[in-house]
């Protein structure tokens, strides 16, 4: 499992931080090809002014720290609503590019495996003060 988890936490920590540096850098060359439901849902997003700044930063530093592995556990469960969406998105909208949200839950599921024992204390169903 040790194995797994480090190329799991390597691997989204890299995708994350290289997508997320993209926005900002515009390194990476493609057109996007969204139409119709797919294209309505992101317009509406990148209208908001605020969503994708807020969504890419938080990629670069849960990126950089699944990088580095502090706060790895952390930086896991923070990202794993957007692995997920973007797994919705490019399963439901965008069905073509179905891999990349395979790509970015298989690992982030395996992370969440992993450091299972680090999340225990977030399923208390009566915390005590």
């Amino acid at each position: 499992m040790k194995i797994t988890v480090l190329i799991s936490r390597i691997l989204l920590g890299a995708i994350y931080l290289i997508f997320g540096l993209d926005y900002f850098l515009h390194f990476i060359p493609y057109q996007p090809l969204h139409t119709g439901a797919a294209q309505t849902f992101k317009s509406g997003l990148v209208a908001a002014g605020y969503f994708y700044p807020m969504l890419k930063l938080i990629q670069i530093v849960a990126g950089l720290s699944l990088l580095i592995n502090r706060y790895a556990p952390f930086a896991a469960v923070v990202v794993f609503p957007i692995s997920l969406n973007v797994l919705l998105f490019h399963t439901l909208l965008a069905p073509s590019g179905w891999l990349m949200g395979v790509t970015l839950i298989v690992p982030n599921l395996l992370l969440g495996w992993g450091y299972r024992k680090y999340y225990r204390g977030m399923f208390t169903a009566i915390p005590v003060i």
